[in-house]
């Protein structure tokens, strides 16, 4: 099977296990996707930055906007409070940064964006198991509004 049809057959197969996974996923586990997601679309921009590989580059950097551009919509600021308006403008700052590392080609940028995504899973996989259903999502005030699938692409 040549590479261009070995790399179709795997972006086919990770959109069926992402989309598979979306459909039985806890809200809690939603939003771990999108930040996994999220993280793996600036690694591979960091990639394509490093390769010069400008147009991939770009469409990567854009997914990962994307995505937390999800995260940012998710978030229920009427129940949320100080929680919520934080997030939305960590959310905000890392959009703009990551418009910033496209413009500018910098790396560091993206490592920035990767370290601060990384502290913000890293609390949300802290949320213990008996207090990740729905529930404590409102608890937590950080509710998922959209389905995942409206905001992960792969």
């Amino acid at each position: 099977m040549s590479s261009a049809k070995t790399q179709s057959a795997l972006k086919e197969y990770g959109k069926i296990s992402v989309q598979s996974g979306a459909s039985y996923a806890t809200p809690h586990r939603l939003i771990t996707m999108l930040l996994e997601g999220a993280l793996e679309k600036i690694s591979a921009a960091k990639g394509f930055m490093q390769r010069k590989e400008i147009a991939n580059k770009g469409n990567y950097i854009s997914w990962a906007i994307s995505i937390i551009e999800g995260l940012r919509m998710s978030l229920d600021n009427d129940k949320g409070g100080e929680i919520a308006a934080n997030l939305d403008n960590l959310y905000d700052y890392m959009e703009r940064r990551l418009v910033e590392a496209n413009a500018k080609n910098d790396e560091a940028i993206l490592d920035e964006v990767t370290d601060l995504l990384t502290t913000i899973k890293s609390a949300w996989l802290e949320i213990p198991t008996d207090m990740q259903g729905a529930d404590t999502l409102d608890a937590q005030n950080l509710t998922s509004k959209n389905s995942v699938e409206d905001q992960i692409k792969v």
